[in-house]
C-alpha cells in the first residue's frame, strides 16, 4: 500500500477514528486510548487504574535478572504490582520463578492479572489486594518495588497527562517523598531471606535517605545505579 492508495472505511470506523483523535488532543496518553504499553520484551494491557510502564523501570529488570540464575528456583515478591509488569517480565525472563505481587488498588489487581492471563502465567504468579503494611505472606529470596516516591507538592508539576489521567495514588510518596518507601523497606526486613536482595525504583534526590533507612531495618547498601539521565534511580541492597 502507498500513500496514494485509499480505504474505504464506514461511518462506525469513522467514529472511533475521531473518538480516538478526540481523546489525544485533550492530552489522554497513547497507551490508555490503545490499552496498550510495551514493557522491557512484552506487550502490556494498561488502563487508567494502572500507571503507564516506563523505560527507567526497566532497570529494575536488568539489575534483578542479573541476581537469579536461569535454573534456580527464586521466590519474588513485586510490592505496589500496577500493571505486573515487573514481576510478569522477570517470569518470562526465568522459567523458574514463581512470584508473588500485592497492590492496594483491587481495581490495579485486576489489570495485573489479565497481563498474566495474557503471558499464560497466571499459575506462577499470586496476586493479593493488600497494603504492605498488612501483607505477611510467605519469605521472598527477592524482592522488588516501584513504590510512590514523588513529594506531594511536586505533583502539580507534573505533565498535564500524567496529573489528569495516571492515578496519584501511585505517585505521590508524601511531604517528603519516602513516606511508601520507608514501609517497603521496613516491611521487606521481616518478608526477606537473610541474605536476599531488595531492589527499589527510588527518586533523584532521596540516595541519602534510602541509605539510612536500609541500614536501620538490616540492610547492606549494594549499589545505586543510575538511570537514562544518569540521576539515581534503582537501589540494589542484601538483608544481613
Amino acid at each position: 500500500m502507498t500513500f496514494d492508495d485509499k480505504i474505504n472505511i464506514n461511518q462506525k470506523q469513522l467514529k472511533l477514528y475521531r473518538n480516538l483523535v478526540r481523546r489525544r488532543k485533550y492530552g489522554e496518553p497513547v497507551a490508555y486510548i490503545l490499552n496498550k504499553k510495551e514493557f522491557w520484551k512484552y506487550n502490556f494491557y494498561v488502563d487508567r487504574n494502572v500507571l503507564i510502564p516506563r523505560p527507567d523501570t526497566e532497570i529494575i529488570i536488568e539489575e534483578t535478572l542479573k541476581l537469579l540464575n536461569k535454573d534456580a528456583k527464586k521466590s519474588v515478591l513485586d510490592i505496589g504490582t500496577g500493571s505486573g509488569c515487573i514481576i510478569i517480565s522477570l517470569a518470562k525472563e526465568r522459567s523458574k520463578l514463581y512470584g508473588s505481587a500485592i497492590d492496594i488498588s483491587k481495581k490495579a489487581i485486576k489489570v495485573a492479572k489479565i497481563n498474566a492471563k495474557i503471558h499464560q502465567l497466571k499459575n506462577r504468579i499470586n496476586f493479593y489486594n493488600s497494603s504492605v503494611d498488612n501483607f505477611f505472606k510467605g519469605k521472598y529470596d527477592l524482592i522488588v518495588s516501584n513504590p510512590p516516591y514523588i513529594r506531594d507538592y511536586k505533583i502539580k508539576c507534573l505533565d498535564k497527562d500524567i496529573i489528569c489521567y495516571e492515578p496519584l495514588v501511585s505517585l505521590n510518596g508524601g511531604p517528603n517523598g519516602s513516606l511508601v518507601l520507608n514501609k517497603v523497606i521496613k516491611k521487606s526486613s521481616s518478608l526477606i531471606k537473610i541474605g536476599g536482595k531488595l531492589i527499589l525504583e527510588i527518586g533523584y534526590d532521596q540516595r541519602l535517605e534510602i541509605m539510612k533507612l536500609l541500614r536501620n531495618n538490616g540492610f547492606y547498601l549494594n549499589k545505586i545505579v543510575k538511570d537514562y539521565a544518569k540521576n539515581d534511580r534503582c537501589v540494589i541492597a542484601t538483608k544481613t
